[in-house]
């Protein structure tokens, strides 16, 4: 997908936020970091450093929604991390429930909250929580095989 490809299907799957833009996507795509995992219909954007790795945005067309493009996204992100990798994580909106119930049904965690952090369009913001999964080491491979260490 091309950096128009993504700001498009972005701006379709988040319509109460503002969507990210293509020189956006565009300077995300040049890092060496970043990774792009595509299926029909959506995208998963990741960035891996220092044996974390973060899911910088997962979007699904509104018509794709609910077929389990999401969580084949997210596990492919999760089975291509490195085996040195230590943890995954990632934000996500308080109200988007959807979303939430995914990432926990995937054995993220929810470890902090940033206050008012998605600016809504014609309402408040809305929080962020900020989710983890700890990785076994040598397994972060197998999605099968990570796991969410509790406290």
């Amino acid at each position: 997908m091309t950096a128009a490809e993504l700001a498009a299907l972005h701006a379709a799957a988040f319509t109460q936020d503002r969507p990210w833009q293509e020189a956006e996507f565009a300077s995300l795509l040049d890092s060496p970091f970043v990774q792009l995992f595509t299926r029909p219909g959506g995208f998963a954007l990741t960035r891996t450093i220092a044996r974390e790795s973060e899911l910088l945005t997962l979007a699904v067309d509104p018509s794709c929604q609910r077929q389990g493009i999401g969580r084949t996204l997210l596990r492919d992100w999760l089975a291509a991390l490195p085996a040195d990798c230590a943890s995954a994580f990632l934000e996500v909106a308080a109200d988007n429930q959807p979303a939430r119930a995914l990432y926990t049904g995937e054995n993220f965690a929810h470890i902090a909250t940033r206050r008012a952090y998605y600016a809504r369009i014609d309402a408040p913001a809305v929080d962020a929580c900020i989710l983890r999964r700890d990785l076994t080491h040598g397994h972060c491979g197998d999605p099968a095989a990570l796991t969410t260490k509790s406290g």
